[in-house]
């Protein structure tokens, strides 16, 4: 009974994925702004990690449940983006660029449906590398061609968002057995980014008293928690690593969202 409801389950969100898609594709197509763009950019960053954070997770059967549906809610809000992008973009070099990464994500989506070993869990982690970088030129080039502040405010706030989806992708990596001197610098750099990026943005004279507020909730957390990431060699705290960074990614995401409206 279980088996048939979790097959039941996949097919009725595959079947709520073609929908939203086909919907996208039907509607009228919306003139955004660069700083959209470069937000929308910004979020397909966090989602390459989320993507083989997820996988991971389920593999190793730790909050298996909630990684697999998490998994299936990115890939849709990926495809969606992806398809913004393409549609939205008129600059031939980004447009051959985002064509590269959808193939990309073609595969990474097709290899997360594979049953879990080392060997995928290393090629996931691979393409999510990829795609992390194919989306990191998009949002430079996009950058390139707006002057405003906020832009600058949005690309570090999406990548706060990354990095938190980073670190913990390299930590469930490291549990897992990729145990390579690759896997403990990439998170050891990682959360020193983090903390770079958040004491600028902490000090940003144009933030509003509401994502000041949020600053400081993320602040507070990140105090306690970046110390149990920095022990990866350790490990043992695989949920707490896989609620906090979510949680982080959620509130800078808002976080870029807000920046959308400083001029």
């Amino acid at each position: 009974m279980k088996t048939k409801s979790m097959a039941t389950q996949r097919v009725s969100l595959a079947l709520v994925i073609i929908f939203s898609l086909s919907q996208f594709l039907l509607a009228e197509p919306k003139k955004l702004t660069t700083l959209e763009l470069i937000n929308i950019a910004g979020k397909q960053r966090m989602l390459s990690q989320r993507i083989s954070k997820d996988y991971l997770y389920k593999g190793g059967n730790i909050v298996s449940s909630k990684a697999d549906s998490q998994l299936l809610k990115t890939l849709k809000e990926s495809l969606i983006a992806q398809k913004t992008l393409q549609s939205s973009i008129k600059d031939s070099k980004i447009i051959n660029l985002i064509e590269f990464v959808a193939m990309n994500y073609e595969d990474i989506a097709d290899k997360t449906k594979e049953k879990f070993n080392k060997d995928n869990a290393q090629y996931v982690l691979d393409l999510s590398e990829s795609i992390l970088e194919g989306n990191e030129y998009i949002m430079t080039s996009l950058n390139k061609s707006s002057n405003l502040h906020s832009s600058k405010l949005i690309d570090m706030s999406a990548r706060q968002a990354m990095l938190s989806q980073r670190i913990a992708k390299y930590y469930i990596a490291y549990q897992l057995g990729i145990k390579d001197k690759n896997t403990v610098y990439q998170m050891n750099k990682a959360v020193k980014t983090f903390t770079e990026n958040h004491k600028i943005l902490m000090k940003n004279k144009t933030n509003s008293p509401e994502i000041n507020v949020k600053f400081k909730k993320i602040d507070r957390l990140w105090k306690i928690v970046y110390k149990f990431y920095l022990d990866i060699e350790t490990g043992g705290l695989p949920l707490i690593v896989f609620n906090t960074t979510d949680d982080i990614s959620a509130r800078m995401d808002e976080i870029a969202s807000m920046y959308l409206k400083i001029k």
